[in-house]
């Protein structure tokens, strides 16, 4: 998509902090603090007054709408483009030059005006095709306004407000926040009402769990992940309640940045390398056409400006407006001879026949250049979470205590999903659960509030990821024999043995999770009627207040140094593997509780009330086990990071997530080696925005990882990359990702975990979350880039067969040949079924063993351009040739071509044909074509003119003939038709036969003869049309031939080059 990379975000590159002087920072002052720099007294709230001042000072929380392009200016821009213009001036002079021959009311009257009208429909379609994409440029805009909230709970003149209006708040508001709330502000926590509050704020900062808050200061120049007694706009509160303090509102807080972030982005917009390299194409073809419509008319000035020298002076001009007239359509005629109508057209179908195929590989292109610039693609920018990892917590390390105090049991857990069938548990003693194992089922089960639910995405979390991941655990061991069924493998329920674990002990009472012990309970009540504390949380504060473990058959034994340095090991282990590490422990008949039953008048329930007392209620704990958590890398990930390194392209991690995390995922999928070095490959955001020298740290052409990155940092990494000449896909899921998704020249969304920020600021969007689909899609870019280039080869080389065939005519001073409808008719509707035909090709099973080519790599090289121009000169030649046979000859190659009775000329009289009035005794007899007879008694030199129309047919139909054939040649680039033979694409020997067919249906239809002014012909005349068009094959052939020896010979000088060195 290309956003502005010259000098978009360098305001921020050399700024570490980017701190807004105006901006108070209140996440490093303490609360009294800030409630005197907001004037505020957090119980009382704002006055009705002051609000009122405040809104005129700062205005409402709202995002601001920013105004689009106008319609017309955007018809405008559909103008701004060479090719366009081109046709645009010739078909206003071929309109004035219609209406001028229909002055002189002539015969040519309605083919005149067919060619003009043809090329203003063509333009006209272009307009409202490149309107109706760019008038949804503004969407993304729009789409963080839906993520905003829409009320909020405030505390104004002491009373609390319910319901108010979200953009009728003000910094200095006092704001409760209940769990589910939408965060209308920015803000800064004064309180917490419960024990602890959660916000689900990744797709904001990337982070991939729900991060704790707190009301403590942090340090003034901390990252936004870092900020943990800040709220945020546009997040949810996950867990816990709480009271807060705006801070920033509208365009102030982090989402208004991003949303300027976004509009700055896009006034910038790019061309793609496609469209570069044709309006570089287009700008070199008027210059050309400016050249040969000059050189045409120096040539042919003599026919219409004639003089006389007297005194060695020119004198006695003689001007011939008709003659003048004529010659310049025959310029005209050349410009529509160069330009390839048809070529806009045939690049849009063959983009939106690639974006069909890449829909079925489950990427979603928005923007239809986009599926070209994939093919170029240098550089992968990938978020970890979501793209590469699954997004969904899963536990793949189980570790249970053995037979004695310091032996403990580890199984690896399968899976990566919260599919319960997804994956097992290796050496699992499946219905064979010790008592060990089933303790840990047990506080799995019960001391978790999450669930999993099978939707249209498939199996979806509901609740804390790590606990919905516990569950999942519960179900893949199962159940002891003789404790129900087994387990959900065999039950069309989800969580079978969750719901089974719940009707053996009934939750009573809970603990909530906080912050300072870092664990949560659950006292559960047995059929019996006894009491047990079920406990699950860090494994180190579990450890300290754990006096005893469980051993696998069931005895409790005392927690020794030894046992706990044990398990102390075995954590260190899971941890260096970026595993999340949660720890089960219980107790029998916890004192006092031993009889409650949950009823609020019991003794025990007033301690159940005060947090401050979950610690001591939650000692003296029997340690049972720990799990081992992560968010899983995708299976398909490591093969795709190779298919990248095998294709030439760089993947760059880029992450909000912490820095541990991130590089023992890397490691996993292949973009680091696992015993690698990489301290110099991996930096945080911060840590690159401080290096000293950021280009030639992006330079390094291995695998590079950012984590903790903002998203300023993701935009200036893009910003450098295309500076570097790269052309960069960016991958987002989040809010955070839209300005560096719009940046970057592809941005590449989340279709399931992505929010509608990143979707409509995005070109592409992968429907399955995946990133082997982008890899996928890189393939397929680079297969349709290819078909691209043959068809344009295919154009382009007719192209210049047509104006050598226009300037020959000029030249040698022969009757016009070609008319203008009559090339128009070529270009749009003979040669567009091959030439979208040719991007059926089926892709070059190397294709994605080849470096990506680089988006200044031409068009067109050197020697392909030779290829063209002499292909275009046979073309030439042989429309010419066949239209000079046909008056001079009454037979060729053995073919009569006297069966129609026309009269032969000699080649002096049809080179001077002008002059036909001067000769004497100048006779011509009449001829058929068709049912026509054609006589010229009361001017036989009309023969020139109007007798010319079966000539002219024969010079159609060859060119028609010969841009069939060369179609073939288009098939590949430099492979012979033996090798790569025409029916490896069977579309194009269709294609062929539906042009062949159209080309009839003007022959042999009287009215559309007669608007194309030709004729039918007979069979022999068919023949000599094949043997004069069938030899630009075996031109080709040979051609491509040498070809083929030269790029050989230089790959093998290449390569002893390469041993030499």
């Amino acid at each position: 998509m290309g956003k502005g990379a010259q000098n978009y975000g360098k305001k921020e590159s050399t700024s570490t902090s980017v701190l807004d002087p105006n901006q108070y920072p209140a996440w490093s002052k303490d609360i009294q603090e800030c409630e005197q720099h907001y004037q505020v007294d957090s119980k009382f709230g704002l006055s009705d007054g002051e609000v009122v001042n405040r809104l005129q000072k700062y205005g409402t929380n709202e995002l601001e709408k920013h105004e689009g392009q106008s319609i017309f200016s955007l018809i405008l821009d559909q103008f701004n483009d060479t090719l366009v213009r081109i046709l645009l001036a010739a078909a206003v002079i071929s309109f004035i030059l219609a209406w001028y021959d229909g002055e002189e009311g002539g015969e040519m009257e309605i083919t005149a005006f067919v060619e003009p009208l043809v090329i203003f429909l063509i333009l006209i379609v272009n307009a409202i095709v490149g309107v109706w994409q760019e008038s949804n440029a503004e969407k993304e805009l729009e789409a963080l306004k839906e993520i905003q909230s829409e009320q909020a709970t405030v505390i104004r003149n002491g009373k609390k407000v319910s319901s108010l209006l979200a953009k009728e708040l003000v910094p200095g508001d006092i704001v409760e926040l209940r769990v589910g709330d939408k965060i209308p502000a920015d803000m800064r926590v004064i309180s917490l009402i419960s024990s602890t509050l959660r916000v689900e704020q990744g797709s904001l900062t990337g982070e991939s769990e729900a991060v704790s808050k707190t009301t403590k200061p942090v340090a003034e120049e901390t990252d936004i992940q870092g900020k943990k007694c800040m709220v945020f706009a546009g997040t949810t509160v996950v867990n816990g309640n709480c009271i807060c303090l705006v801070t920033e509102t509208g365009m102030k807080t982090e989402i208004g940045k991003v949303h300027s972030q976004i509009q700055e982005a896009a006034q910038n917009e790019e061309d793609t390398p496609l469209k570069k390299k044709l309006n570089e194409f287009g700008e070199v073809l008027t210059m050309l056409i400016g050249l040969i419509c000059l050189l045409v008319w120096l040539i042919n000035v003599k026919y219409f400006l004639t003089w006389e020298l007297v005194d060695g002076w020119p004198r006695n001009f003689k001007f011939s407006f008709e003659k003048c007239t004529y010659y310049f359509e025959i310029a005209v005629a050349l410009a529509v001879a160069a330009i390839p109508e048809g070529l806009p057209a045939v690049i849009t179908t063959c983009l939106a026949l690639g974006t069909r195929k890449m829909a079925q590989k489950n990427a979603l292109v928005r923007k239809l250049p986009s599926v070209e610039t994939l093919g170029c693609t240098t550089v992968i920018c990938s978020d970890k979470t979501g793209t590469l990892t699954t997004n969904q917590m899963a536990v793949s390390k189980l570790v249970a205590m053995g037979h004695g105090p310091n032996v403990l049991r580890s199984f690896n857990v399968e899976g990566t999903t919260y599919n319960p069938l997804d994956g097992k548990i290796q050496d699992w003693p499946a219905g064979r659960l010790d008592v060990n194992l089933q303790t840990i089922a047990k506080i799995a089960a019960l001391a978790n509030d999450a669930g999993v639910e099978r939707s249209e995405k498939g199996y979806v979390a509901t609740g804390m990821p790590t606990e919905a991941a516990l569950k999942i655990l519960v179900e893949k061991m199962g159940l002891p024999a003789g404790f129900g069924s087994l387990s959900s493998t065999d039950n069309c329920e989800i969580m079978v043995c969750s719901n089974e674990w719940s009707k053996v002990e009934c939750r009573i009472a809970t603990l909530e999770f906080d912050r300072d012990r870092k664990s949560m309970g659950v006292i559960v009540s047995s059929k019996s009627g006894r009491n047990s504390l079920l406990v699950k949380g860090a494994v180190e504060n579990l450890l300290e207040r754990s006096s005893h473990i469980q051993l696998v058959d069931g005895s409790v034994v005392e927690l020794d140094s030894r046992a706990k340095a044990a398990i102390l090991n075995s954590l260190n282990e899971l941890s260096s593997s970026a595993l999340r590490v949660l720890g089960f422990a219980y107790k029998e008949d916890p004192p006092e509780f031993t009889t409650y039953n949950g009823d609020e008048d019991h003794p025990a329930h007033n301690l159940l009330l005060d947090p401050s007392n979950y610690s001591k209620i939650e000692s003296n704990l029997i340690f049972a086990g720990l799990a081992g958590l992560r968010d899983p890398p995708r299976k398909e990930v490591r093969q795709a990071i190779e298919d990248c390194r095998a294709a030439g392209i760089q993947v760059i991690v880029i992450t909000g997530d912490n820095k541990n995390t991130a590089e023992a995922i890397c490691r996993e999928i292949g973009v680091f080696g696992q015993h690698e070095d990489i301290r110099a490959r991996s930096l945080t955001g911060r840590e690159f925005m401080e290096h000293h020298d950021q280009k030639g740290h992006l330079a390094y052409k291995g695998g590079l990882l950012f984590s903790r990155a903002e998203p300023r940092h993701k935009q200036e990494i893009v910003r450098l990359l295309k500076d570097l000449g790269e052309v960069v896909a960016m991958t987002g899921d989040g809010v955070n990702d839209a300005p560096a998704l719009k940046l970057a020249d592809i941005g590449i969304a989340m279709g399931i975990a992505g929010t509608e920020v990143a979707k409509e600021a995005s070109d592409m969007v992968l429907a399955d979350d995946n990133f082997s689909t982008i890899v996928a899609a890189v393939g397929e870019g680079r297969s349709i880039y290819n078909n691209m280039k043959a068809f344009i080869r295919y154009m382009i080389s007719s192209n210049i067969g047509e104006v050598a065939s226009i300037f020959l005519t000029a030249a040698i001073g022969i009757p016009e040949g070609l008319i203008p409808v009559q090339l128009l008719w070529v270009n749009l509707v003979t040669d567009g079924p091959p030439a979208t035909a040719l991007g059926f090709n089926p892709p070059d099973k190397y294709i994605m063993k080849k470096a990506p080519r680089r988006s200044d790599d031409s068009l067109i090289s050197a020697w392909i351009l030779f290829r063209y121009l002499v292909i275009g000169l046979y073309v030439g030649i042989a429309t010419v040739g066949v239209f000079v046979i046909w008056y001079t000859h009454g037979s060729f190659l053995g073919i009569d071509l006297s069966q129609d009775g026309h009269t032969l000329v000699a080649y002096s009289q049809l080179a001077n044909w002008g002059q036909c009035k001067t000769w004497e005794n100048f006779t011509v007899s009449s001829f058929t074509a068709g049912d026509r007879v054609f006589n010229f008694d009361s001017n036989p030199c009309d023969y020139f003119q109007g007798g010319k129309v079966k000539a002219m047919t024969l010079s159609l139909s060859v060119l028609v003939a010969i841009e069939m054939f060369n179609s073939l040649n288009a098939l590949s680039e430099d492979e012979s038709l033996l090798t790569m033979p025409p029916w490896v694409n069977p579309w194009l020997l269709i294609a062929m036969s539906v042009s062949f067919g159209l080309h009839f249906l003007i022959l042999y239809v009287p009215f559309l003869a007669q608007v194309f002014g030709i004729v039918p012909l007979s069979l022999n005349e068919w023949l000599l049309v094949l043997a004069v068009a069938l030899p630009v094959i075996l031109i080709d052939e040979v051609l491509k031939f040498v070809g083929r020896l030269t790029s050989g010979s230089q790959m093998g000088q290449r390569s002893s080059k390469r041993k030499t060195e």
